[in-house]
């Protein structure tokens, strides 16, 4: 199984290191925020590595709400609970991390949900720079380049159909937005799903963004230098 090497799971609880962590965000999502850094002081797991647990441990359903309400760390012992319409995935503390909300038709089918996966983490995972920069300078904004703070805040999918499972993702580029109220933003990325020709599903990452300041491109290039950096380094490595 695709996310096996990544996480642990004894008895139904769940749990992950900084070295699992970082090496599914470089490796499967190729997202080099360091935040996913081993040495990061401000660690946190991916929440597509929470996604991609859900649907390996739950199966993929017709329509899915993912709501990210806390940052998972190398400390954090997950429950799984009893598959429902609505789950919510907590610490031993009741200290609730990501609730789901699934519903309307449902696949097992591995080969599905592995694409699915893969397809989906990749496309969040080259959030920045390929699709958030562009966006934030439409509007003549930037996170800061030396505290950027854009918080993963909820993803929704809805799934047509379930006999393809050669899966690709497509940025909706019409539906896809930012809206900026002062410094903080609302970001909206949309996403459409398909197999060859065929349209099967459609989606939406839902990010906050805080801290925004007016857009200086100088200081955008030496973030995406900086990032391209972090991606070479790693390679090479």
């Amino acid at each position: 199984m695709l996310i096996k090497p990544y996480h642990n799971n004894s008895n139904g609880k769940i749990s992950f290191t900084r070295q699992q962590s970082s090496d599914f965000a470089k490796n499967i999502a190729d997202d080099f925020n360091p935040i996913h850094d081993t040495d990061a002081k401000r660690f946190c797991v991916p929440g597509d590595l929470l996604f991609a647990i859900i649907l390996s441990e739950y199966g993929a359903n017709q329509n899915m709400l993912f709501n990210f309400t806390g940052m998972v760390t190398e400390k954090t012992l997950l429950t799984l609970p009893e598959n429902n319409t609505q789950l919510s995935i907590q610490d031993d503390d009741g200290k609730e991390y990501l609730s789901i909300e699934h519903s309307g038709e449902k696949s097992t089918n591995s080969a599905l949900i592995e694409n699915l996966i893969r397809s989906y983490v990749t496309f969040s995972g080259h959030t920045f720079p390929h699709i958030l920069v562009p966006l934030l300078r439409e509007k003549n904004v930037m996170i800061s380049p030396t505290r950027p703070m854009v918080m993963y805040q909820s993803m929704l999918i809805k799934l047509d159909r379930f006999d393809l499972t050669d899966i690709e993702l497509e940025l909706d580029n019409e539906k896809t937005m930012l809206e900026v109220n002062g410094k903080r933003g609302n970001i909206c990325l949309a996403f459409n799903l398909k197999s060859g020709d065929h349209l099967i599903g459609r989606g939406e990452k839902h990010m906050i963004a805080s801290g925004l300041k007016p857009f200086e491109q100088s200081a955008v290039d030496s973030i995406k230098t900086q990032y391209s950096d972090w991606k070479k380094q790693f390679a090479a490595s």
